[in-house]
């Protein structure tokens, strides 16, 4: 895969955590311990390079639990495919999020 974007730990952190179901920016924040400011630009610029594609919950669902509408995420082809330089660069990083199972093994 040719280098499209500058891979960088955060980078890779936001990559996994969609990877492993947490798909919206508060969940991905839990899920890394990255603060907004890192985690909503990481997701912005991952999406514009279509790394990720989002999409907007139903706005009645978010007012029926009293909160903003969320934007959900999901991996493009082009995001698995950057998963091979996430396992290649940080494979630590992968290990921690795989709980020490082979990478890919979970989430997809």
């Amino acid at each position: 895969m040719g280098r499209r974007f500058n891979l960088t730990y955060p980078t890779a952190t936001v990559l996994l955590a969609i990877r492993h179901g947490h798909r919206y920016g508060f969940d991905v924040m839990d899920a890394t311990g990255l603060p907004d400011g890192t985690v909503y630009p990481i997701l912005r610029r991952l999406e514009r390079r279509g790394v990720l594609e989002g999409d907007w919950e139903d706005e009645a669902a978010a007012r029926a639990e009293q909160r903003p509408a969320r934007r959900y995420y999901r991996l493009t082809p082009e995001g698995h495919a950057s998963l091979a330089e996430v396992v290649e660069r940080f494979p630590a990083l992968v290990r921690l999020f795989d709980g020490g199972t082979e990478p890919g093994a979970q989430g997809a």
